[in-house]
């Protein structure tokens, strides 16, 4: 258990709530408190700064944790270093959503993300002699398409991309990501994934295809924050 309430950043200021080993990560701080309303029990909100909510509270009696992290790589990496470095957390769940590139793959799809491709430098830091494959954590992993198998959840398991790119100038750059079999698009869990192995802690991320980028088709933001239950109930049992 951590005992990491007293301690704060410029970013995260518990006021004494634990934060637990295992927490959610979605980009949306609404769906944060979408989750710790609907799935926690005695949930204690532990964040508020810059309204990026974060909870702690209990599912099936096993403590857990839930936060936003905003959109791109520099807002997922300041607050899960910080989570990671400061406050002890272990196991880190981003849950999102992302823009489906191959022709199999439809809206609400689950999305595990084995690896993370990206067009970022953030891995520049670590002045490595060569490039570095940013990958899931294999226990995570397994254990959420068990999860899904169990709940009978067919998920597409492979390469994301994450791109510090939204509105992309080449227009030719998804057609090049989609020919190296890349699954989907996000702008998060690169930076997350290199956090983790840095620190040698356990992060997957799982996301729901909230748009097709290749037939322009798209959900509403109102189910982004909300419609997406699978992937959480997917997420929470890995606490």
């Amino acid at each position: 258990m951590n005992t990491n309430g007293h301690k704060e950043t410029a970013h995260i200021k518990p006021n004494g709530v634990e934060i637990a080993e295992t927490i959610l990560l979605p980009g949306d701080p609404l769906r944060a408190k979408f989750i710790a309303e609907t799935y926690l029990e005695d949930a204690v909100q532990f964040n508020s700064v810059r309204n990026m909510f974060g909870y702690t509270g209990t599912y099936k009696g096993k403590k857990i944790s839930v936060m936003g992290t905003g959109m791109g790589m520099p807002s997922m990496s300041l607050y899960s270093w910080e989570l990671i470095h400061v406050f002890g957390v272990k196991n880190l769940i981003r849950i999102g959503t992302c823009g489906a590139m191959q022709d199999h793959m439809n809206l609400y799809d689950i999305v595990f993300a084995m690896g993370a491709s990206t067009d970022s430098r953030y891995v520049h830091q670590y002045n490595l002699p060569g490039q570095f494959s940013n990958i899931a954590s294999f226990a995570l992993l397994e254990k959420a398409k068990k999860v899904a198998d169990q709940k009978e959840l067919p998920v597409h398991v492979g390469n994301v991309l994450t791109s510090d790119i939204f509105y992309n100038a080449d227009e030719t750059a998804v057609e090049k990501w989609r020919n190296m079999g890349i699954l989907c698009a996000e702008m998060e869990t690169a930076g997350l994934y290199m956090n983790a192995a840095h620190a040698g802690v356990n992060a997957l991320t799982i996301l729901t295809v909230s748009d097709h980028m290749i037939r322009h088709e798209q959900t509403t933001p109102e189910e982004r924050q909300v419609a997406f239950t699978n992937m959480m109930e997917i997420a929470l049992e890995l606490a």
